[in-house]
């Protein structure tokens, strides 16, 4: 047998090696060209695709969920809904008194406060705040001496807000009953009856009533006592 010299080795590893990688390797390239753009062959970016150019047209239910949205969105309750509010109030309660001021609506929240008195004894402060939120109104209110101590052992009485128009507001306790409804009913410009429901787990239901008139500023009363004093002959 003939031998093989050192260059004759070399040369067929080098072939040896081309058969084990090279060969595997142009066939996977020319596999690859085979379903490249003509376009990338030559040097040029490839064609867009349909889908890059297709624009999503909104659909009729998606319109219509929008739609719908947008409407809710209009109709949701607003603080602004209570401002009439505003201002100083004077009702009655049988031998009672209740001296009632509201603050405007400002910064997401409208506060009240209360004040009942029976001859010259402060019976209770009562302290309201109509608070705006994401998800809808709430009503908060406490009950407090005239040394502040609060009437509630637990946090503040929570009412949500179950419905308002023009004319009326209801709250409802969705915990208990103490209240458990409390009902806005504007009769005018400068009149609204305040319902209390009281439903306590013991005993039974019970209504209050205070209707309630708007105090002009004493200013204004003045004012007008002068324009009066000045049509008399």
């Amino acid at each position: 047998m003939k031998r093989i010299g050192f260059s004759g080795l070399r040369r067929v590893a080098i072939v040896l090696l081309y058969l084990v990688i090279g060969a595997p390797l142009a066939h996977s390239q020319q596999a690859t060209g085979a379903g490249t753009d003509p376009g990338a062959k030559n040097g040029n970016a490839p064609a867009p695709s349909a889908a890059a150019n297709s624009t999503t047209i909104p659909t009729t239910e998606t319109s219509s969920a929008t739609q719908q949205a947008n409407a809710a969105t209009a109709q949701r309750p607003t603080l602004d809904q209570f401002s009439w509010l505003e201002g100083r109030w004077h009702g009655e309660w049988g031998s009672r008194i209740a001296e009632l001021t509201w603050l405007e609506p400002k910064a997401g929240e409208m506060a009240g406060l209360l004040r009942l008195i029976e001859g010259q004894k402060t019976l209770v402060l009562e302290l309201f705040s109509i608070v705006e939120k994401p998800d809808g109104i709430e009503l908060f209110l406490r009950h407090l001496t005239p040394e502040l101590l609060p009437w509630e052992k637990s946090d503040a009485t929570t009412l949500n807000l179950e419905g308002v128009d023009a004319t009326k507001a209801t709250f409802m306790n969705p915990v208990n009953g103490e209240p458990k409804r409390l009902i806005f009913t504007r009769v005018d410009a400068d009149t609204y009856v305040q319902r209390s429901e009281i439903e306590p787990a013991e005993g039974e239901p019970q209504a209050i009533e205070i209707t309630f008139h708007r105090q002009k500023p004493p200013a204004a009363v003045a004012n007008a006592g002068s324009a009066a004093h000045r049509k008399k002959p």
